[in-house]
Formats: C-alpha cells, sequence, structure tokens
C-alpha cells in the first residue's frame, strides 16, 4: 500500500471527528464514539496494531478522562460554593465596578487572569474556571465558553510552570545526537539551547498573541451581540492592543531572561497590575459600554444548565474575602509545581500515586497523581470557603450535588473522546512496521512541501494538538520530527522546533477534550461542534501568521511565501485599526448628539 494511501486512511480518524462534531453538529457524546470505533478500526486492520495495544492505549485514556472531570467538578464546587455563600454576587459586583462594559470584563477575566492560570496550572484550567465565571457575570454560557476557549493559546506554551518545553520540547528532542551536537556547534550547553528555543516561542507568541485580545472581543460582538457587528468589537482596539502588550511584553521579556517557567505566570499578573489601574481609570476605553441584547432575546442554545441567582445574597462579603479563594488556588497552584518545595513531592510521591506499568503486557505504563491535579486544589480549598465565608453544611452540600451533576453530563462526551486519541497516537506498536498514524501524515506532508515547511510546521503542532488534548503531548510526538525536516532541508532546526510549539498551543483552541471540558463547566454539554467551528477562525489565524512569521525568520523577506503572508496579515490588522478608529468617531458623535 502507497504511501499517499496510507496518509489518507492516517487521515480518516481525524475527518470523522470533523465530519460527524464541527460539520454536522452531532454532540460529542454521539461524535466520539464512532471516531473511536472508526479509530480501532484503521488501527486494527491497516496498520495491524495488536488488540492488546487497543486496550492499553485506551485504557490510559480513560484515566485521563477521570483528571478531566476531577478538574472540572473542582472547577464548577469552587464557583457553587461561592454562589452559595454570596461571594459570587461581590465577585460580579466588582468586575461591574472595574466597567461594565463585557468586552473589558472578557478581556480582563479571560486574557489576563485565565493566562495566570494557565500558567500555574495548565491542564484546560483557565477554560474551566473563567468560562462559569463569566456565566457568573452576566454572559451567555456559549460566548463565555468560546472567549475562554480563545486564550487557550499564547500562555498555554508556558503552562503548568513550562511543562510544553521543559517536559514537551524537551522529552522530544534531548536524546538526539544531532541536536546536541547542534548545540555544541553554538557553543552552547542543551539546556542553554533550549531556553533559545523557549525565547523563540515567547517572541513569536508575543507577536501575534497580542492581537489575541482584540480577536477575542470581535468573535464576541460578531456572535453573540445585538447587532451582531464586527465594528463594535473593533471599537475597543485601543484598549485590546493595550491589555495584549501588557501581557505579552513581560511575558517575552522573562522567557528570554529567566527561561520557561514563567512567562504565562508572571506575564498575567504583571498585565493584571497594569490594566486593572488603567481600566478604572478609563484609559484607552471606548466612548460607549457595550453589552448584551436583554436575556430574553438570546438565542436558545446561548444558555446552558449553570443557574446563578441575580439576587443580592441576605450576607454580604467583602470584595477581599471575596476573592481570597482564587488567589488561594493561584498561590497554592504555583507552590505545588516549584521543584524547590518539599509540597510538590508530597503530592506526587508513590503512596498517593496510581501507577499502571505495562498495562496488557504492553509498554504502555502511566500514572495518575489526583492529589497534584488541580481538582484537588479547588475541592480543598471549596471547603476553606466553609470557614471563610461562614456557610453551613447545607448549603456546601447544594454546591457538591450541583456540581456533581454537571460533571457527570460531561463524562458521556469525554468516555471515548481521549481513548480514541491514545490510540490514535500509540499505533506506532503495529504488525505492519509502519509509523504512527499522527507520524505517518506529518512526514508526509513535509515531503510534499519541502522548503516551504516553516510556512506549513505550526499547522502540524495544532493537529498534535487537536489530536491529543495536550501542546506538551504534541511537542512530544513532533519536536523531533521537526527538527529533522528543518535539518534535511538546511534551515534553523530551533526556530522549526518554536513553530511547533506555537502550532500547539494554537492547536489548544480546537482540541476536543479542552471544548468539552470548558463546555461542561459552564452547563453547555452538546455544542461543542458548535465552538469548535467559531474557535477554528482565531486558530486559522495563530497558524497563517505564525507560519509567515517563522518562514520569513528562515528565507527573509523577499518574493517568497511568508512575506505574502505577512502582507495580507499586516493588511488585515491595518484595516481593524481603521474600521475601529471609525467605530470610535461614530459613538462620539452618537454621545455629542
Amino acid at each position: 500500500m502507497g504511501v499517499g494511501v496510507l496518509s489518507l486512511l492516517a487521515l480518516v480518524p481525524i475527518l470523522t471527528v470533523f465530519l460527524f462534531l464541527v460539520i454536522l453538529r452531532w454532540p460529542a457524546s454521539r461524535a466520539m464514539p464512532l471516531a473511536f470505533v472508526v479509530t480501532v478500526l484503521v488501527a486494527v486492520t491497516v496498520w495491524k496494531v495488536p488488540f492488546n495495544q487497543v486496550a492499553a492505549a485506551s485504557s490510559r485514556g480513560f484515566v485521563t478522562v477521570f483528571e478531566i472531570l476531577f478538574i472540572v467538578f473542582g472547577a464548577i464546587l469552587l464557583l457553587n460554593t461561592l454562589k452559595e455563600s454570596g461571594a459570587l454576587h461581590t465577585i460580579r459586583q466588582g468586575f461591574t465596578d472595574i466597567s461594565p462594559d463585557r468586552r473589558v470584563q472578557a478581556i480582563i477575566i479571560c486574557w489576563l487572569f485565565g493566562s495566570f492560570i494557565e500558567g500555574a496550572s495548565g491542564f484546560g484550567t483557565p477554560a474551566a474556571i473563567a468560562a462559569p465565571l463569566l456565566v457568573a457575570i452576566g454572559f451567555p454560557a456559549m460566548a463565555a465558553v468560546m472567549v475562554a476557549l480563545i486564550i487557550q493559546s499564547t500562555p498555554v506554551s508556558f503552562g503548568a510552570i513550562g511543562t510544553p518545553i521543559l517536559v514537551g520540547v524537551n522529552s522530544g528532542i534531548s536524546e538526539s545526537a544531532l541536536v546536541q551536537e547542534t548545540a555544541a556547534s553554538l557553543g552552547m550547553t542543551y539546556e542553554a539551547y533550549l531556553h533559545m528555543i523557549g525565547g523563540q516561542v515567547a517572541i513569536i507568541h508575543g507577536i501575534i498573541g497580542t492581537l489575541i485580545p482584540l480577536f477575542m472581543v470581535v468573535m464576541l460582538t460578531k456572535f453573540f451581540g445585538k447587532n451582531k457587528s464586527i465594528k463594535e468589537g473593533l471599537g475597543i482596539w485601543k484598549f485590546a492592543i493595550f491589555a495584549g502588550l501588557s501581557f505579552t511584553i513581560p511575558y517575552a521579556l522573562i522567557a528570554n531572561l529567566l527561561g520557561p517557567e514563567f512567562p504565562s505566570l508572571f506575564g498575567g499578573l504583571i498585565g493584571l497590575a497594569i490594566v486593572i489601574p488603567a481600566a478604572k481609570k478609563g484609559l484607552f476605553m471606548p466612548k460607549k459600554t457595550w453589552d448584551f441584547d436583554v436575556k430574553s432575546n438570546w438565542d436558545a442554545d446561548w444558555s446552558g444548565k449553570l443557574r446563578i441567582s441575580e439576587e443580592a445574597p441576605a450576607k454580604k462579603i467583602s470584595p477581599f474575602i471575596a476573592w481570597i479563594p482564587y488567589v488561594l488556588v493561584g498561590a497554592i497552584l504555583v507552590l505545588t509545581r516549584l521543584n524547590e518545595l518539599p509540597i510538590r513531592g508530597w503530592l506526587t510521591a508513590d503512596a498517593v500515586k496510581l501507577s499502571f506499568t505495562e498495562v496488557f503486557g504492553t509498554s504502555i505504563s502511566f500514572t495518575s497523581t489526583p492529589l497534584y491535579l488541580p481538582g484537588a486544589i479547588m475541592i480543598f480549598v471549596s471547603l476553606i470557603c466553609i470557614v471563610l465565608h461562614g456557610m453551613n453544611g447545607k448549603a456546601y452540600g447544594r454546591a457538591v450535588k450541583d456540581s456533581f451533576t454537571t460533571t457527570v453530563s460531561a463524562a458521556a462526551a469525554l468516555l471515548l473522546a481521549v481513548p480514541m486519541v491514545q490510540v490514535f497516537i500509540n499505533s506506532g506498536v503495529n504488525a505492519a512496521d509502519l509509523a504512527s498514524m499522527p507520524l505517518l501524515l506529518a512526514e508526509t506532508v513535509s515531503s510534499v512541501m519541502g522548503d516551504q515547511w516553516p510556512a506549513f510546521a505550526p499547522v502540524i503542532g495544532a493537529l498534535g494538538a487537536f489530536v491529543a488534548g495536550s501542546n506538551t503531548i504534541s511537542n512530544m510526538m513532533f519536536s523531533l520530527f521537526q527538527f529533522g525536516v528543518a535539518d534535511n532541508i538546511g534551515v534553523n532546526g530551533a526556530t522549526i522546533v518554536a513553530l511547533q510549539a506555537i502550532g500547539g498551543a494554537a492547536g489548544n483552541m480546537i482540541c476536543v477534550h479542552n471544548v468539552v471540558a470548558a463546555s461542561a463547566a459552564a452547563g453547555v454539554v452538546g455544542r461543542e461542534g458548535s465552538l469548535i467551528r467559531k474557535t477554528m477562525i482565531p486558530t486559522a489565524y495563530y497558524l497563517l501568521f505564525a507560519g509567515g512569521i517563522g518562514f520569513v525568520m528562515v528565507h527573509g523577506f523577499g518574493f517568497n511565501l511568508g512575506t505574502g503572508i505577512l502582507i495580507v496579515v499586516a493588511a488585515i490588522i491595518v484595516t481593524a485599526i481603521v474600521k475601529g478608529s471609525q467605530q470610535n468617531k461614530v459613538e462620539e458623535n452618537d454621545r455629542a448628539a
């Protein structure tokens, strides 16, 4: 069987997901079981993967499902606890006091607070926390999930204290003699070379990500505004770009000066410290406040099952006390991720670790550390809230019950989604002597693209994240492959690996289990296809822009593909700013009239 035919067959599982989930808009609970069956059939009949390998890979997927659901449960439980205590009413009022403009609220909660949580935790936690928080302050549930997913891009490469670089890229290339030789030829240690890759990742991310807040609010006003207007989103371009730069500048500097551990974490904190005071003072703010239409006019599928009472609670909680739980979550996440402290060792010790070795007689081994997962931390903080907010057992019991019900609704969608991914990834062990399905696809694409590869390298990263649900795993799978392609075509390997990491981050916006987790947290399970259709737009922007930058970094400016891409992107950006300025003038004239 030819490579071309094999590549098409390797693409069948992905096409199945897109057909049923994205195009036909089936709920994930129906689409993903079908995709699992298709993937297993291709793996067993074409790749000749042994049944015990399929079973072991699926088992690994089921454990991952448990971990995702545990995180979702923790995020919803914390929110429901704050709802029951009355703290959520104070938090909602606090965001209104900063600005009643929904565009501003989305930028502060998702772009800045979400980036901080991503830097501390990863695991899709930012979307699971931000989406229900947005619902709590009055966003339609679908809108909340969409904007929460869009920020699963720029900060992701340095999420969970740099895991996608320090574990993902590092695991992918560290054992390669070619990489070690390349680092030595540059007079660098391997560690310095890895940090250089991380620095390039941050610079390219910074250029692209500066516009993500603007992209986010344009999507918000276009799909969920009363007037379905792009211009209403562009009207906040000054504040959006200001917020973008407030994160991306410290983010890029920290990555290049300190390394991969803290760019997203500190970038989010510094951004919050800059943007919130500026917003309170009205700096770069639009003249006209934007809000959603009245709730009775919302489309039926915008709302979810998460219900937040708008009535003032009987007990008033101060803003400081109300925000302490989220501050604790961030602080504990940071403390438990630092190797210099013993806490990480305690939470991941063998005594509290679930280990599975050589499952079903295969080489597949994996572990789960429940106490180390963000879900455990959020459950712990919810228990602190009982004392902190003076709650009674009955109120906390309601929070637990509601959270469990919401989490269970996500289980059906995830139950076979993640095992499907694991079978796909682990198809490299087979009797047909073939590379795994994702690696075969990547090799085929690279052989077709040749010297144009830098423009397409981010797409492979995104493909890996889409199927694996993880930038870290995408980097593990493809970093060495990307370096090898760079060596074959005679270009800078570090830059191509950086493009891989950037594409892998962008792919998190559309990966199924991130979408399911965020949807479950906001109470809109079953609409994953519609959400992916929307988030494919910023994903395409990210990959196109990254490919253009990467191509120019490798081949320089000139009459080439990369320069053409950058000219198109620049033209779109300039047009957007002009349109935004025109919208500002219209709003000023309306106010004057």
